[in-house]
Formats: structure tokens, C-alpha cells, sequence
């Protein structure tokens, strides 16, 4: 699969990155970066290092919006992902390759020089995604699909009560992309709060031989130490890893919903509320239910093992 990945890399960034390099059936053509764990500048350099950690600097990395569409970038989540993004790791960006244009020129340009084959993964605040349509209006038509980890259906909010933080990040830009007419999938804290690494897994990274995990085990400490406190024990949730597991297929979705779904864009306390129409889910036959986005709810299995393995899997 052709796949472009929008990112604000961020520690579970790392991890979606470092599996979908590790997949053999992904060709990852272009990361573009948008201000959300950290800003957009400090994205781009982490993406580069992350691309040579992982043998991959030749992926071009393209620098997306500073500011979100309506307000000025907030300044990060320092608190959950370290000051640079990344658990306080350097990583060295030498040889790396910068994209010339912004992401969404670059997004726009990828998918019309690939008319139906290009897939996107969308794990940090939707404004490249919303710039892009405005520069390209038929990019629904031009790609293949788009997968988001955002948003939470039934589950509380973990930037306010009602929202995500991708999602609150930049609210207009949400609306602007679950309006647009694409084949769209969230996958929103009801389903990746349930997917976690646990300490084994983080001891599986260290002791590895491999300097990929070792350096991803690194920069989990931070996560993990984040997490003790809602977890009660020194654990990670999987966010965009499992929205790249949805994508490639190999987490599978046991409840999932096509619904309607409309984005909180006001200043009151619900800025940022996905609100998902889930009534579907009382009819036997939730496809009946036709809509613009599919909420994947659930998953079949721990997406940890296998997310594990393909880390470990990494040169």
C-alpha cells in the first residue's frame, strides 16, 4: 500500500512509525508533520530521526502547519511526551530528506501523481488534512482511504471531559475532514485506551540487540511514566499504533460503526466532542446504518504482540 503519514511525533508516533517501516506491505511515500504533541518544526526533525533510526532516511519528511486553522498552537504535551517530543532523546537526522513544499502541497502532489492508490494515516491534529482540501477540493476522490486516530465515541475525553486531544487540537479542521466525502475510519479512545504496553514489553525493548528497540524502549520511559498514574501501574496506551494496525489490517475491528458524526467547533465545554451517531449500535444490523465515518469501537485481540514483534523486527 502507498501511505502517507501525517504525524506530530510524540512517543506513540515513534511506535506507528517504527511498525509501519517494519510491515512489508507498506510503502510509506511521504510523512508530513502538524504542531500537536509538540510543534510542527520540532515534528519534522523527530520524524526525520526516526526515519534514520530505522534505515528509512530516504522517506521524504515535509513540515506542516505551525498554528491550528482558528487559534495559535498551544505549545505541546511536554508533560506526556518530554520537551522534545520524544522522551528527551536525540536522535541524529544526518543524511534525512526534507520534503521542499508544506505537507499538504506535498499530500496534494502525492495523490494526484497516484489517483486512487494512495492511503493516509492521520495520528496527530487534522490541519494538514483540512489545508489539503482547501488547495486540492476532489482529494477525496484522488485517495484510497483515510484512517484517524481521534475522537472518542462512548469514552470520556483526555484533554477535556468531552474531547481527544487530537481532535481538540483543531477542532474546525475535524469538521472540515469528517465532512468531506472519503472513506474514512476512526479509531477514537474507546479502542486504543484498551490497548497498552505493559512492563514486559518495554524490558522486551531494552534487552533487545537491535538498536531501533532499544532506542524506542528508551523514549517509552517517559510514556510510561505518564500512564502509572491513570493505569495505576507503569504502562502505555497504544493510540497510533493501533489506528496503523487498523490500516494495515492486522488489528480487526470486532465493533465498529458507520454513523454520522459531527465535530464540536463551539467555545463552551464540549469544544472538540466528537459526537458520533451511534444509535445503530441497538439494530441488529449495524451496516444499515449508512454514514460518513467508521468508528471502530473494539478490536478482536491485544494489538501489543504484535506491534512488539514488528519492533523488534526493525534493523
Amino acid at each position: 500500500m502507498l501511505l502517507y503519514l501525517d504525524c506530530d511525533p510524540g512517543i506513540d508516533d515513534a511506535l506507528a512509525l517504527g511498525y509501519l517501516i517494519a510491515h512489508p506491505d507498506v510503502d510509506l511515500a511521504l510523512v508530513g508533520s502538524v504542531s500537536g504533541n509538540t510543534d510542527a518544526a520540532t515534528a519534522a526533525v523527530n520524524a526525520r530521526g526516526l526515519l534514520r533510526l530505522f534505515g528509512r532516511p530516504d522517506i521524504p519528511v515535509a513540515t506542516g502547519a505551525h498554528d491550528f486553522l482558528s487559534r495559535p498552537f498551544h505549545g505541546g504535551a511536554p508533560h506526556v511526551h518530554g520537551d522534545n517530543g520524544i522522551g528527551g532523546v536525540a536522535l541524529d537526522t544526518t543524511g534525512t530528506t526534507t520534503a521542499r513544499g508544506s505537507a499538504a502541497e506535498e499530500l496534494v502532489a502525492l495523490a494526484r501523481s497516484n489517483p486512487g492508490q494512495v492511503r493516509i494515516l492521520a495520528i496527530g491534529p487534522l490541519t494538514n488534512l483540512a489545508l489539503a482540501l482547501d488547495l486540492e477540493p476532489t482529494l477525496p476522490s484522488l485517495v484510497h482511504d483515510v484512517v484517524v486516530m481521534g475522537g472518542a465515541a462512548l469514552a470520556p475525553g483526555n484533554i477535556t471531559p468531552a474531547a481527544e486531544a487530537n481532535i481538540f487540537g483543531d477542532p474546525e479542521a475535524a469538521a472540515r475532514v469528517l465532512d468531506a466525502a472519503w472513506d474514512l475510519t476512526m479509531v477514537p479512545l474507546d479502542a486504543t485506551m484498551h490497548q497498552r504496553f505493559e512492563a514486559a514489553d518495554l524490558e522486551a525493548l531494552l534487552a533487545s540487540d537491535r538498536r531501533p528497540a532499544q532506542v524506542l524502549g528508551e523514549l517509552l520511559a517517559q510514556y510510561f511514566d505518564f500512564y502509572s498514574g491513570p493505569f495505576g501501574r507503569p504502562s502505555a496506551a497504544l493510540h497510533d499504533p493501533l489506528a496503523a494496525g487498523i490500516l494495515t489490517g492486522e488489528a480487526i475491528a470486532t465493533r465498529a460503526f458507520q454513523v454520522r458524526t459531527v465535530v464540536d467547533t463551539t467555545d463552551g465545554p464540549g469544544r472538540g466532542q466528537t459526537i458520533a451517531d451511534l444509535r445503530g449500535s441497538y439494530h441488529p444490523d449495524p451496516k444499515a446504518y449508512s454514514g460518513e465515518a467508521r468508528w471502530v469501537l473494539a478490536v478482536d485481540e491485544p494489538f501489543a504482540p504484535t506491534l512488539l514483534e514488528r519492533l523488534l523486527s526493525l534493523d
